[in-house]
């Protein structure tokens, strides 16, 4: 346990962002804090006709400690909780739909270094996001907090049952071989476990969970995490290789002959499949996913919708509009046909595998159908917590001709032969930029346009040479 200090007692609002709660431990996000918050939520809960809440935490050294104190604080408010230990987030999310209501609290850091830690809020199997979570902060401020403090509390083991839905209506039907890096997240053990469930050759890459994340950073989107999966693909012969971040819910995926599969790719692919089946189904995808998905959507006769970045906005896109999938340019998926609408990255990882069992393709040759345009990767522009909005706004203030504007997250410019998008991180003090275009040279002209009017908001800014890839993940 932390010492206690005064400055412990002083709550940071910044901690409170737009999908959930993220801070760094003990800093700004200690034991106290963490009691708080749960008795805010508990609170919420309540007022929400919920009584019942699970919480489950990640594999991060600060976890076990913080859950404890989320707990006090839920119970102190009247809440009774179910605790499910260490798991993955999809797995606290089946819980909490499967035991409270779709209610329930996981906390993880998810891709943020170790240092970091936070919460994921559910309730009535609503994802709080935005107001809903700076409204907690007002509560704790304001001392706006129930008192009932007979919240009862017991431990549930939902691994068997988890595993056994997971597989429910989706197994491999002939053996893969799957190269599988979990980056010491949380999910390694219950991705091995799955996996042999599933009758796959398992060849394992820091599948133990260790929460000083000794091998590489647990975050798959960015290329360089996935070095060691592309090596052990290429030196195993393995038929695919599939990577989890820290707390589960995200999937990356390397094809057969060692090449990142680009999200956009992946969630082209469930997409079409899915519309197969569902004729007309709404697809939910963030701002930053590529021209070639809204086209194949609507190619497709599916209704293509496209929204806000963030695993909190996109699980409430599907759930108010019915929509069948979702998918995130950073991982996330969301099936809503067979599954529950919330983002798990050992369920996307069963679709898949039943996909690419049921083919006579090899991986890389079922994903050579949807070709990548011209583009930029991810690209991370580096600024303040206090800044990082207003750049946006000044951006979106200057004039775009014969463009159409999207301004739902950030700004997304949309030419007749490309596009570009730049949106603030509601997770760290950064802007996140990618463009894309119909050929190398509109895409030059696009960024080179970019440039110049990000220089002259701030002429300071450091922008990285904005390289053209065939690929946005390398």
């Amino acid at each position: 346990m932390q010492e206690h200090s005064a400055q412990d007692d002083m709550l940071n609002r910044q901690i409170f962002r737009a999908y959930d709660i993220r801070g760094i431990y003990p800093d700004n996000l200690n034991a106290r804090t963490a009691e708080q918050i749960g008795q805010a939520i508990g609170s919420e809960a309540l007022e929400r006709d919920q009584h019942s809440i699970c919480v489950g935490y990640d594999g991060r050294l600060s976890s076990p400690e913080l859950s404890d104190a989320l707990i006090r604080g839920l119970r102190r408010s009247g809440v009774d909780v179910v605790s499910i230990g260490e798991a993955p987030t999809p797995a606290l999310y089946y819980a909490a739909t499967t035991l409270c209501n779709g209610s329930g609290v996981m906390v993880t850091g998810s891709h943020n270094p170790k240092t970091y830690n936070g919460f994921k809020i559910m309730l009535g199997g609503h994802t709080l996001a935005d107001t809903e979570i700076y409204d907690l902060y007002h509560r704790i401020t304001a001392q706006q907090l129930s008192c009932r403090g007979n919240g009862q509390l017991n431990n549930e083991d939902i691994s068997d049952a988890y595993l056994q839905r997971l597989l429910q209506d989706h197994k491999p039907a002939r053996p893969l071989r799957v190269a599988l890096d979990c980056g010491n997240g949380v999910a390694g053990p219950w991705m091995l476990k799955m996996l042999a469930q599933a009758g796959c050759e398992v060849l394992p890459l820091y599948c133990d969970v260790n929460g000083h994340f000794p091998n590489h950073h647990p975050d798959p989107e960015k290329p360089e995490n996935l070095q060691d999966l592309i090596s052990l693909v290429n030196e195993s012969g393995a038929d695919i290789g599939l990577a989890l971040d820290g707390d589960g819910d995200r999937l990356a995926v390397i094809c057969n002959e060692g090449e990142i599969i680009s999200p956009d790719q992946l969630i082209c692919l469930f997409a079409e499949t899915l519309l197969k089946t569902h004729s007309g189904a709404r697809i939910v995808h963030d701002v930053k996913c590529s021209l070639l998905l809204r086209q194949l959507i609507q190619q497709q006769g599916g209704d293509a919708d496209m929204w806000k970045c963030g695993h909190s906005m996109q699980k409430n896109r599907i759930r108010e509009t019915g929509a069948m999938f979702g998918g995130e340019f950073s991982g996330h998926l969301f099936f809503a046909d067979q599954w529950y609408g919330f983002d798990d990255g050992l369920y996307a990882a069963v679709r898949l595998l039943d996909l690419v069992a049921d083919s006579s393709q090899r991986v890389a040759d079922i994903f050579q159908q949807y070709p990548l345009l011209p583009c930029t990767p991810i690209i991370n522009l580096a600024t303040s917590e206090d800044q990082k909005f207003a750049f946006v706004e000044a951006l979106s203030q200057q004039s775009f001709e014969e463009a159409e504007i999207f301004t739902m997250d950030g700004l997304r410019v949309e030419y007749s032969d490309g596009w570009f998008g730049l949106r603030a991180s509601n997770t760290t003090p950064i802007l996140t930029l990618r463009a894309e275009a119909q050929n190398e040279t509109s895409l030059k002209r696009i960024c080179a346009d970019l440039e110049q009017r990000l220089l002259k908001i701030d002429p300071d800014l450091q922008i990285p040479e904005l390289a053209v890839t065939n690929s946005p993940t390398q």
